[in-house]
């Protein structure tokens, strides 16, 4: 690994050991104040710290997940920001929730899918896609304020994925809805498992259309 580039990823390794907010709370990067991110965070009762540097990191919740916001400006520049979501996975640690918040708007639609299977099925990172930031806001409020209690929608055996953001994930593939949806979750474990599934289990499931969507969207390649 190049010097300069491991030298970087130990230093933002070492800004995201500031301890987790308490509960109510929210560590902002401060680019983020006076954002609509912000402001409605602050409407829905959050209280928001500013820190001039917390890594790659955008947010930090009180229940330790560590939030990349990735807006509709980043999609269309370009692809530098692969490269921050490479440094995000891999200066963070096991005893943190890594989650990639990603404006999917009208402008940013067409790199979605190429984004989604880049973030989630090659990164192992947990997606999840918002309209605007008054929509992120809402997210993670909801995030903030569902801290510390406990979650009966988390699967104690997915170490990586809240079932609540997988079955998003999972819905955005065409022709699969909401018990389609439930159904693979319930017979995969993992996102891991239901990548390595054969036409014939998920045609068991969900039926021979819908599998090849399943399979093709899976196992596209990235472009």
């Amino acid at each position: 690994m190049d010097p300069q580039i491991k030298l970087t990823i130990l230093m933002e390794s070492r800004a995201l050991c500031i301890a987790a907010p308490p509960l109510g709370h929210i560590i902002a990067l401060e680019r983020w104040s006076g954002s609509a991110v912000v402001e409605n965070l602050q409407g829905a009762g959050v209280k928001v710290v500013f820190e001039k540097e917390i890594g790659v990191v955008d947010f930090l919740l009180p229940n330790r997940s560590c939030v990349l916001y990735v807006s509709e400006c980043d999609i269309i520049a370009g692809n530098a920001y692969k490269r921050k979501l490479v440094r995000f996975r891999h200066v963070n640690s096991s005893s943190v929730q890594e989650v990639v918040v990603v404006e999917r708007s009208r402008l940013s639609e067409q790199y979605f899918p190429s984004l989604q299977r880049f973030v989630v099925l090659e990164l192992g990172l947990t997606l999840l896609p918002v309209s605007d930031q008054r929509e992120a806001a809402q997210l993670l409020s909801q995030m903030v304020h569902s801290a510390g209690r406990d979650n009966p929608f988390r699967r104690r055996s997915v170490s990586r994925l809240y079932e609540p953001q997988l079955l998003l994930l999972l819905q955005q593939i065409p022709g699969v809805g909401g018990v389609k949806a439930s159904s693979l979750l319930h017979s995969f474990s993992s996102l891991q498992e239901l990548c390595g599934a054969g036409l014939s289990q998920l045609e068991a499931l969900v039926g021979h259309a819908t599998a090849q969507q399943i399979h093709t969207f899976l196992h596209a390649d990235l472009v």
